[in-house]
């Protein structure tokens, strides 16, 4: 027997709103106005029973996997190239800053 037999709408749109309220610090008014705007018509006190009925098991696997400092994080070219213009522009040699003027087609003025 599913937790989810018998509901009027479906697994997804109650996993998507219990996610919803546990994830991010909304209020169960605010997860009734983001259903809303996919086309969901659902009171915010439908919200809260299917908190208080499915949100202890979502509550517990959102706190299983918490980041760490040893997670490995993969940047794309548009990240590292940001990084090197803002972070660490300022402090490289001057002919490397030139270099970094010219490809944004500033060099050219």
């Amino acid at each position: 027997m599913s937790l989810f037999e018998h509901r009027r709408f479906p697994p997804q749109i109650i996993a998507h709103a219990v996610w919803l309220y546990f994830r991010f610090p909304l209020s169960l008014r605010l997860v009734e106005e983001m259903l809303l705007e996919r086309g969901v018509v659902v009171s915010y006190e439908t919200i809260r029973r299917w908190g208080k009925k499915f949100g202890p098991a979502y509550a517990r696997r959102l706190r299983r996997k918490r980041p760490s400092p040893h997670d490995v994080w993969h940047l794309d070219g548009l990240c590292r190239e940001f990084w090197m213009r803002t972070k660490r522009g300022p402090f490289r040699p001057k002919s490397l800053r030139s270099q970094d003027v010219e490809l944004l087609g500033e060099g050219e003025l």
